[in-house]
């Protein structure tokens, strides 16, 4: 299978190049997914997916882990088709799985102001988990400024926009096997 990974991208008028390979991103999901198998052996973590965005790298992550476990997902809105968070979070789809003394693990694509997370984690907390830990794909630790915990981190980036593997620019974008940022040709 051919995957859609070229090296610069035109997406909304922007072009973009390659941040992160294909090749990067699976060899440390790999890593993660194994630390996850054994911080959970003889547990049964519930893995809640972000929507939109999370749901290729839950997908991917999933096959590396080996203990047994479930899956859900939630989803939310502080973009909506702009680069940058309104500041506000919406709640678009809740969880259907009871998450009281289970163990959880929040899985989101990127983490950068923090707002997002900081919300799901004190929502989830009032469900009553066994544990609750996050995994971001990606961690713009430059730009958080929200307190949140953040127990698995794939790749700490910097303050850029990125794109691809679940990332979009207004809805645009996901499908790309790697992830990109903006193309110097852009300023």
């Amino acid at each position: 299978m051919d995957l859609y990974q070229p090296d610069v991208v035109n997406v909304n008028g922007e072009e973009f190049r390659v941040y992160l390979t294909h090749e990067e991103i699976q060899q440390r999901i790999k890593q993660l997914g194994l630390i996850i198998s054994k911080d959970y052996k003889g547990k049964r973590p519930i893995f809640i997916g972000v929507l939109n965005g999370a749901y290729i790298f839950l997908a991917d992550l999933m096959r590396y882990v080996t203990v047994p476990c479930e899956v859900d997902f939630l989803k939310l809105s502080s973009y909506g088709d702009e680069k940058v968070s309104s500041g506000q979070v919406q709640d678009l789809k809740e969880i259907d799985a009871n998450v009281k003394e289970r163990h959880v693990i929040l899985v989101e694509d990127i983490i950068d102001t923090g707002l997002s997370m900081k919300y799901l984690v004190d929502k989830l907390k009032k469900k009553n988990p066994a544990s609750l830990a996050v995994i971001t794909m990606l961690h713009k630790s430059e730009a958080t400024s929200h307190d949140v915990q953040i127990d698995y981190t794939g790749f700490k980036i910097p303050n850029l926009f990125v794109l691809g593997y679940g990332l979009d620019y207004a809805q645009e974008g996901r499908n790309l096997a790697q992830i990109y940022i903006p193309s110097d040709k852009n300023k």
